[in-house]
């Protein structure tokens, strides 16, 4: 009975992550290849391009916080959401509004008052990369949080995976000389590679 579980809660617990299992191996290629990408597109993976560009005078207090400032604008551009905001050496701020399939970025310059908002050209390696590197519970947002529960069962599933083949390797008689070779082989292998790099 408890070796039925373990195969059925295997198969089906794969079954339901197969959309992130694809995009964690996709986007780790896409990472592991990026000079290939970068040759393919003649230059960087990562291209903006202008959307609009418009006057801009919130009045901000001498002492706010880059956050509270991208917040602001994002508000007032009604692009609330997940973002990154930072003060570049000049005085400009920088606010990047994640966004799985076009984030923006969103810089504000004091000095001219104004506002350049640029759209991310879509391209696959950047798009898988920007999914890989999603993660945490930081953000206010719900759905962040679920996803960040997502990528934890993820983890979890992986981790079980490896001990549920490893008892049902076990368990089959048949497959015990192969199966003791394959570990032998990966741990020796894996073993090399922290020594070695």
């Amino acid at each position: 009975m408890f070796s039925k579980i373990v195969r059925r809660t295997h198969m089906y617990l794969a079954l339901f992550l197969t959309p992130w299992i694809l995009m964690y191996a996709l986007s780790t290629m896409a990472m592991n290849h990026r000079e290939l990408f970068r040759r393919h597109y003649g230059g960087p993976i990562v291209l903006y391009e202008k959307e609009r560009e418009l006057p801009y005078t919130p009045g901000f207090a001498g002492d706010i916080r880059p956050q509270e400032m991208g917040a602001r604008i994002l508000r007032d551009l009604e692009l609330e959401g997940t973002f990154n905001a930072r003060r570049a050496g000049d005085g400009t701020i920088v606010v990047v509004r994640q966004d799985p399939i076009t984030p923006r970025r969103i810089t504000f310059q004091p000095n001219e008052s104004k506002l350049l908002v640029e759209r991310e050209v879509f391209r696959t390696p950047s798009f898988l990369e920007r999914m890989h590197r999603r993660r945490g519970f930081q953000h206010p947002q719900f759905i962040e949080d679920a996803w960040a529960f997502s990528v934890d069962l993820t983890i979890v599933a992986m981790v079980f995976w490896v001990l549920s083949g490893l008892w049902m390797w076990w368990e089959l008689s048949a497959t015990r000389r192969l199966g003791t070779l394959c570990v032998a082989a990966g741990v020796a292998l894996f073993g090399l590679f922290l020594y070695t790099i």
